[in-house]
């Protein structure tokens, strides 16, 4: 059963009292025929009002938040921040004191800075290549670092260094989104991958996932992300020039010659097509693939969990029926209207991530004594934690399980996440 976060209430808030002071100064008054000297009297003494001995501050273990708050990613780790912020007064009554660093000027800094003011667990950075800094910040002490990265690359648990990593991983999503087509009876699949790093781990994730369902691969073919390249990549993956080539049937003329008359195209080799990329991509293959004989409701198209970034993709028609996997929205949708009634803008999606790390830290307070080591191994636990993006954990190598569901375009969830490990 997944660790529920506790979510407390009442603030406790300290209102001095305040004590009006009034002086009182007695005149008097003489014969009018010989005015006396007349002498003022003294003032009456100003009696201070006792002060109420100031309350004793909770000390508390530091948790750091390393996020980018100017540069070109400021808008989304002022996103990050804002929910770490608003998971703490959720709390009502936090066990641990967060605080925030930017890590655009140097991130190996921040992270120093950081130690330097004792805190004892770090949640960030949230790019991939900011993590050797931070990593070598806090080289030789016990203190482990969640970075929001979806990189399970950076991931180091272990001797040199705790590095967990909480970003949604594209072979988890992968891997969900296979399995379910495959159970429906989709035996023949297919992928679009785009050149880099993701669309190389996603090409390992894809080829494994039709293995591990008992599924067969009929292409994978690398795409650049120019219009020629993405038409030549469709045409590709298709088998188009084959399949044009077969069409052609040989007759034999009353003269003896053979003539071959072109007749219609076989279809694709492939049931399902996992274009795995953002969802903008997908919209741009839509019309080559139409060509080639891959249209939507010819095969049905797959997508990552990059999908759930994009709401726009439900008014692509040509989507429409698409499948991904994805974490469940329904606790980020009640967090992000409560976002919009205190920042007066929408939270990126990624805001989550920093919700759900001070849940995480705040859960596994009451094992952490005050100015002692985190419990780094709680973070291991089977059993894992419950967050805005639903039940997670992290594998023996730090990166985050999750449970996620499968989403169809202009349909909705058509397979809930467990809600449980």
């Amino acid at each position: 059963m997944a660790i529920k976060s506790r979510l407390g209430r009442n603030w406790q808030a300290l209102q001095p009292a305040i004590l009006a002071l009034t002086l009182v100064v007695a005149g008097c008054s003489a014969p009018r025929r010989a005015p006396p000297t007349v002498t003022a009297p003294a003032p009456a003494p100003v009696v201070e009002a006792p002060r109420p001995a100031p309350l004793p501050v909770a000390r508390l273990n530091k948790v750091a938040l390393l996020v980018p708050l100017s540069g070109a990613n400021a808008a989304l780790g002022e996103s990050i921040a804002n929910a770490a912020a608003m998971a703490l007064t959720d709390l009502g009554k936090p066990q641990v004191q967060l605080v925030t660093y930017n890590t655009a000027p140097s991130a190996g800094e921040a992270a120093a800075k950081a130690i330097a003011d004792g805190a004892g667990l770090i949640l960030g950075p949230l790019l991939a290549s900011d993590v050797p800094a931070v990593s070598a910040a806090v080289a030789g002490r016990p203190v482990p670092i969640l970075s929001f990265s979806n990189d399970a690359g950076v991931a180091r648990v272990g001797a040199g260094g705790d590095v967990f990593v909480l970003g949604f991983q594209p072979d988890q999503a992968i891997g969900r989104i296979v399995s379910y087509v495959r159970s429906r009876g989709i035996e023949r699949f297919a992928a679009l991958v785009p050149q880099g790093t993701y669309g190389q781990r996603a090409q390992v994730a894809f080829v494994k996932a039709v293995n591990d369902a008992g599924g067969r691969s009929t292409a994978v073919v690398t795409y650049g992300r120019d219009p020629e390249k993405m038409a030549l990549a469709a045409r590709q993956v298709t088998n188009h020039d084959a399949r044009l080539r077969a069409s052609g049937k040989p007759t034999i003329r009353p003269d003896g010659t053979v003539a071959r008359v072109a007749g219609a195209l076989a279809p694709v080799p492939f049931q399902a097509l996992m274009i795995a990329d953002a969802g903008n991509a997908a919209v741009r293959f839509l019309p080559a693939l139409g060509r080639y004989g891959a249209a939507p409701g010819q095969v049905v198209i797959l997508g990552t969990e990059l999908w759930n970034n994009e709401p726009g993709l439900a008014r692509v028609a040509g989507l429409n029926g698409a499948l991904y996997a994805t974490v469940s929205d329904v606790r980020f949708n009640q967090m992000a209207a409560r976002y919009r009634q205190k920042h007066g803008g929408n939270p990126s999606r990624l805001a989550s991530l920093g919700y759900d790390g001070v849940l995480l830290a705040h859960s596994l307070a009451a094992r952490w004594p005050l100015g002692q080591p985190f419990p780094r191994a709680a973070l291991l636990a089977r059993d894992g934690f419950a967050g805005i993006d639903g039940a997670f954990r992290f594998t023996p190598g730090g990166v985050a399980e999750r449970a996620l569901e499968v989403d169809q375009i202009g349909t909705g969830v058509v397979s809930p996440a467990p809600t449980a490990f």
